[in-house]
């Protein structure tokens, strides 16, 4: 039943709701649930009245989402799959496992942070590691994540940052998007179609300004979300990108990316992890941070 007061429908409710949309009929909605047809019907009745919108209407003998019931379907598949997403988690855990939610740039996560997490699981097999892309900027204070690797500035309100190192970033492209005559300036590779990251805006204007040239098209060009895009992009032919060096070390070794222009220009923001200061004391975190401190040491000593 439903709690008027905080306006929560329960989980029936919407169990019942994503089935009639899916089958636009109460009839098979309610096979499927194991309900009865009256039962269904009057679970949707009851989540309308709750709303204060028809979510379907009858046109033609036949069942159609309104407007506002098509909206409330984002929402409510998103927290069914949520439920049932916490609930797997839940069962496939023993009872002195500890999970910990990390969260990560998409690229650094898969270039950098996955390679180092080998044999994590044998030294700490009862911290299962979730690993998201997701980031927003209250992930950690909203108990959303229990440590986040992001970079920019060392400084977030209610954390603890550790600097994990800076970046140098290289213009490269495949081998075949080179000219046969070298470049003699770096304002030519405009010529190859400057690939941008969406969240690097500036990248290529603070390039070039590096080296003391200006171009009318720092900022034009397609546009990615993502580094690991960017590489793609870069390797089949689409255009020059700037990237960190250190994520496209194994491209450049296997001669699959080039740097079309003998600058490297030092970011001047780094590579962070952070976590909340009351989390500092908590086990599962000083381990993960133990961890991935030794891994940049062991880098260093090489």
């Amino acid at each position: 039943m439903f709690n008027k007061k905080r306006h929560l429908p329960s989980i029936t409710a919407l169990q019942c709701f994503e089935a009639v949309t899916r089958h636009l009929s109460f009839t098979r909605a309610a096979e499927e649930l194991n309900l009865t047809q009256s039962a269904v019907s009057k679970q949707v009745a009851q989540l309308e009245e709750l709303l204060q919108h028809l979510l379907f209407r009858r046109v033609r003998r036949r069942l159609q989402l309104t407007p506002a019931g098509d909206l409330y379907l984002l929402e409510v598949r998103k927290i069914l799959t949520q439920v049932e997403m916490s609930t797997h988690t839940l069962r496939s855990y023993g009872g002195e496992t500890e999970v910990l939610r990390v969260s990560t740039p998409s690229t650094f996560g898969a270039r950098w942070l996955v390679p180092r997490l080998k044999g994590w699981r044998l030294r700490h097999p009862h911290i299962h590691l979730d690993l998201c892309n997701e980031q927003q900027g209250d992930d950690l204070l909203q108990g959303r994540s229990d440590l986040a690797f992001y970079f920019g500035q060392g400084s977030r309100p209610g954390t603890e940052c550790l600097k994990l190192f800076g970046e140098e970033l290289v213009a490269v492209c495949a081998p075949s998007s080179l000219p046969a005559s070298p470049f003699t300036d770096p304002t030519q590779l405009t010529d190859l179609v400057l690939l941008q990251n969406a969240s690097r805006p500036q990248a290529w204007h603070d390039w070039f300004e590096s080296q003391g040239y200006r171009t009318d098209h720092s900022y034009h060009g397609p546009r990615f979300d993502t580094f690991y895009m960017c590489i793609r992009a870069a390797q089949v032919g689409c255009g020059v990108a700037l990237l960190p060096r250190f994520l496209v070390e194994e491209e450049l070794a296997d001669g699959k990316l080039v740097i079309a222009w003998q600058h490297l220009m030092t970011s001047r923001d780094a590579y962070y992890l952070a976590y909340p200061e009351h989390s500092a004391g908590v086990p599962k975190v000083r381990d993960f941070v133990s961890w991935i401190m030794g891994q940049i040491n062991e880098v260093h000593s090489l």
